[in-house]
């Protein structure tokens, strides 16, 4: 990508970036509906006030045609921490081609051989394509900002922080959790995907089921408000390294039969934590198993995992038989280590399984 100043010919490129739903959506400051009038300030007044507070505003555009793609810049800078927050736009006909990306690293090598030695980039829990570019660009997830950032109507909500560093190593930043080959994992019977939030009404379903909601501590009932956020963040907790939430679906019919998942517990010691459930009407069927082989064998092989358990209350026999089918040993009786209702705890009976055990 070729980095520029903004020019006067581009305002309809920039009415066209920033008009954008999507820019709407994830970019607050932007004044809604955005017209010619709006991206002509911009040019004339907006982008020299950027230069002016110690920031940058470039034009992202074609190296070939020096049409403008999109916008990336600096700003907030803070000299005495030599840190700077980067941040941009690209137009809806450019996505997908890396082209934020590729500004990005650009203006980052650019700032850092220029004195900046810590750059961060701020984006929402439902961006999940900002924080693609991130870890394109080699920024590294740093943690949540507690209402980091403002919504139009005035509210406030969280954001995620990544950074950059002048002495980070270049390339794309590693995941903990990569993506799944061709987005699902079968066995040509059960299939596993990424949960989405267009799946909140059946996880509620699942989850708030009685005989669920017994074998998790504290076994409390999930609130619609949490699940329908868990299914819209659900992105954001896979690229973060936090969670892998999967929905299982049966094969011959597309329909949903639970959901399971995986996260690190011990990321160095590289141990992992499993958990799943399954609708009644798709138990007996052997559709846990096989799930939780799928995503074991993923676990072991592309997530780099060399350890798995899973954590259960004593009396969940059903739970336990589909674990020792897949090859999970038990290992440990921890009393009362979970918090169980009005005061009382549970214990957790403990199953793990290493490469060499799956079966």
């Amino acid at each position: 990508m070729r980095l520029r100043p903004f020019r006067a010919d581009d305002v309809a490129d920039v009415v066209d970036g920033c008009a954008d739903p999507l820019s709407q959506r994830f970019v607050s400051s932007l004044p809604t509906p955005y017209t010619e009038v709006d991206a002509r300030w911009w040019l004339d007044a907006g982008a020299p006030a950027v230069w002016a507070g110690g920031g940058a505003a470039y034009a992202i555009a074609d190296p070939g045609t020096d049409r403008l793609l999109g916008g990336v810049g600096l700003n907030n800078p803070v000299p005495g921490r030599s840190q700077a927050e980067i941040g941009y736009w690209v137009r809806p006909t450019a996505r997908g081609r890396g082209v934020a990306a590729a500004a990005t690293r650009a203006l980052g090598e650019h700032a850092f051989a220029t004195g900046t030695l810590r750059l961060e980039l701020l984006t929402e829990l439902e961006n999940a394509a900002s924080q693609r570019v991130a870890l394109a660009a080699g920024f590294r997830y740093e943690g949540l900002r507690r209402s980091a950032g403002q919504h139009r109507n005035g509210g406030r909500h969280d954001l995620l922080a990544w950074v950059r560093l002048a002495e980070d190593p270049p390339g794309p930043t590693a995941r903990l959790l990569p993506d799944l080959p061709d987005g699902v994992l079968t066995d040509q019977v059960v299939a596993l995907r990424r949960v989405g939030p267009d799946e909140a009404e059946l996880m509620y379903r699942l989850h708030s089921r009685p005989e669920v909601v017994a074998n998790q501590a504290p076994p409390v009932p999930p609130t619609w408000e949490a699940i329908e956020r868990r299914c819209r963040v659900a992105e954001s907790g896979w690229l973060t390294g936090e969670i892998a939430r999967l929905l299982i679906t049966d094969v011959a019919t597309g329909e949903p039969a639970g959901s399971c998942g995986l996260s690190y517990s011990d990321v160095r010691s590289g141990e992992g934590s499993i958990g799943y459930a399954l609708l009644p009407e798709w138990r007996g069927r052997g559709y846990a198993t096989r799930a939780v082989r799928l995503l074991a064998s993923w676990a072991f092989g592309p997530a780099g995992m060399a350890r798995i358990t899973a954590g259960t209350v004593p009396e969940n026999i059903a739970s336990h038989r589909v674990l020792e089918r897949v090859g999970f040993q038990r290992e440990a009786l921890q009393r009362a280590r979970l918090p169980g209702l009005a005061g009382t705890r549970l214990d957790d009976l403990t199953f793990a399984l290493l490469p060499t055990d799956l079966r």
